[in-house]
């Protein structure tokens, strides 16, 4: 989990101002400005607002959060800012954007300072933006069909026009990227680079010092690719100021361009103008990090190590060096220079989940389920996939000949909605939580669906929750269930006391008569 107070602008705020914190971003020139987003999905800002890059409406500083109402409840999805500062804003789809407008970075058709944030719809109409990059003053966005576009300063190419105009408008940028997917996209100061769905890796604009990969240090007017990634597939590309890191799906860690704080990692400050592989001697890489503001670079391994190399606190580490950092963000808070944050930083624990919290998580979700239960007139969310993997039952009830597999809500009445809730949670969780009088009706339902250990689980909840204030309670609810068990009580006197009972209504008898009696029980 990462620990905002690392960066001084949020060591500010109180401990329950942080708990509130869903995401955030430290930016600006000097990390004096910084965006973030509550649970709630409320935008507050504070900091020194060059350039009207808060968006609060005015070029006031603020050491106090304040809140951009313009914002509120939009969930933010990607998160960037240039070095004006200008910033973008993907939420749900759109793109809003403010801040520093010199070269027309905002895509709104003008070079007017942005003082609050303004939707962009120029040529992205029915486009869903899903991500979006700066550079020192251009822009990039990518749609959800895979689409690059580019706007802003274009003195070296950096919009891939062919020109050296600047564009003041979303541009999709197309040459080698027509008829591909991008997957994803990252800017240096004055570079573009995106990665395409198969791996390759395609780069324009500045590349004075090699930071396209391409071989040579001439800038590109239009994307190039990086050839000498060639059987190379790429998932993850981030750009420093001049360099760029890459992440193959073998875990590789690759390094180009501007050496000259050590920020690729080889030992030396020679410029690379294609990618050298770094990290070769350690373990599985698993993320990479660099920032288009910074000359640092950063990588985690598969075991949760955490590597640091380039300018580092203004010393010049020319081979990654291990740190005891649980997360690449507190690289740049503590060793950056500013300490800005290379992405929108999830503070969330629940962003990080292992795959049984995930599953918890998502249990009764409607955003993702596939399946209701009806029971009581109240519905329960749920996805056949995990009832087929955790229940034999479901997995015969989903087979194409019931006629349940067809149906998107289910009726259920032989079971109360407690029970067969708690049952449903029971297959994303392996937890009961139920009182003892609910329980024996778990028990029913798990001895109808021969679930095993949810047997067992109710035997001791049942077991352990019985007290003289609820025995007679929980009698009276065993009395409901009908598969039949033979009970014989025994005492000294020689009395004998037989019932037929259903299952699980045994374990109720034996703990009634043995708390009221005294005696053993025996069935």
């Amino acid at each position: 989990m990462v620990d905002l107070s690392r960066w001084p602008l949020f060591s500010l705020l109180a401990p329950e101002e942080l708990a509130v914190i869903r995401q955030a971003c430290v930016f600006g020139t000097s990390a004096n400005e910084a965006i973030y987003i509550t649970h709630s999905n409320e935008v507050f800002v504070m900091g020194l607002n060059c350039s009207g890059c808060l968006g609060t409406g005015d070029s006031l500083s603020t050491i106090v959060p304040k809140k951009v109402d313009f914002l509120r409840g939009k969930k933010a999805v990607s998160l960037s800012y240039g070095s004006g500062p200008h910033v973008l804003l993907a939420t749900d789809g759109e793109l809003y954007t403010w801040g520093h407008n010199g070269y027309s970075q905002l895509g709104n058709g003008s070079t007017n300072q942005g003082l609050s944030p303004v939707l962009v719809t120029a040529n992205l109409t029915n486009k869903r933006v899903t991500q979006v990059c700066s550079g020192s003053h251009h822009s990039l966005a990518l749609t959800h069909d895979g689409e690059v576009f580019a706007w802003g300063y274009n003195n070296c190419g950096q919009i891939g026009s062919g020109s050296t105009a600047n564009q003041p408008y979303p541009r999709r940028v197309t040459g080698f990227l027509q008829g591909r997917t991008a997957m994803s996209i990252s800017c240096g100061q004055t570079s573009s680079m995106s990665v395409c769905d198969n791996g390759e890796v395609f780069g324009w604009g500045y590349n004075g010092n090699g930071q396209l990969g391409i071989g040579n240090n001439g800038n590109q007017m239009t994307p190039c690719r990086v050839q000498a990634l060639q059987g190379v597939c790429v998932q993850q590309l981030v750009s420093g100021y001049g360099h760029c890191l890459a992440l193959s799906d073998e875990g590789v860690c690759y390094s180009w361009g501007t050496n000259t704080y050590g920020q690729l990692g080889t030992g030396n400050k020679s410029n690379q103008l294609t990618p050298v592989r770094v990290l070769a001697d350690k373990e599985r890489v698993v993320e990479i990090a660099a920032c288009h503001s910074t000359h640092t670079s950063a990588a985690k391994t598969q075991s949760g190590q955490v590597y640091m190399w380039g300018q580092c606190r203004g010393q010049s580490l020319l081979l990654p060096t291990l740190t005891h950092f649980s997360c690449t963000d507190d690289v740049f808070a503590g060793f950056a220079s500013p300490p800005v944050m290379w992405r929108l930083v999830s503070v969330d624990p629940e962003d990080f989940l292992t795959v049984a919290e995930a599953l918890r998580k998502e249990f009764d979700s409607p955003e993702t389920c596939d399946l209701r239960f009806s029971v009581d007139g109240k519905c329960i969310h749920v996805h056949k996939a995990v009832l087929k993997i955790r229940c034999e039952h479901f997995r015969s009830m989903f087979r194409s000949q019931w006629t349940e597999d067809q149906q998107e809500v289910i009726e259920i009445g032989q079971f109360s909605f407690p029970v067969y809730k708690s049952f449903l949670q029971f297959l994303y969780t392996d937890t009961v939580d139920l009182p003892p009088e609910d329980a024996i009706g778990l028990l029913d339902l798990a001895t109808s669906y021969c679930e095993n250990r949810l047997k067992r689980l109710c035997q001791q909840i049942i077991k352990r929750g019985i007290t003289v204030d609820n025995a007679f309670t929980l009698l009276s609810a065993a009395i409901k269930y009908d598969a039949e068990v033979i009970l014989t009580w025994f005492n000294p006197d020689t009395m004998f006391v037989k019932a037929t009972l259903r299952a699980g209504q045994h374990i109720v008898y034996k703990s009634i008569l043995k708390m009221l009696f005294g005696r053993s029980a025996h069935s």
